[in-house]
């Protein structure tokens, strides 16, 4: 939310984060909580390093495809 792209469900996220954790790209742990119930913190794996580098290439194409189409249109 801090940079712009709005409010993340908790209903959206924690699917997301379990399936990612799923396919190898995340490592969780629980940590005690102080005062509170213990979280679960997330870290990136080597593989998920290498998907994130894969998609982020893939995001730049498409977003470099979208603006070109848009450049189109405002002519």
């Amino acid at each position: 939310e801090e940079h712009g792209i709005g409010p993340v469900p908790g209903g959206s996220l924690y699917p997301a984060l379990l399936r990612l954790e799923r396919l190898g790209h995340l490592r969780a742990e629980w940590r005690a909580g102080q005062g509170g119930p213990g979280r679960k913190y997330y870290a990136l794996t080597s593989a998920g390093r290498a998907a994130l580098d894969e998609q982020r290439a893939a995001w730049r194409r498409f977003a470099g495809r979208v603006e070109h189409v848009l450049a189109g249109v405002a002519a």
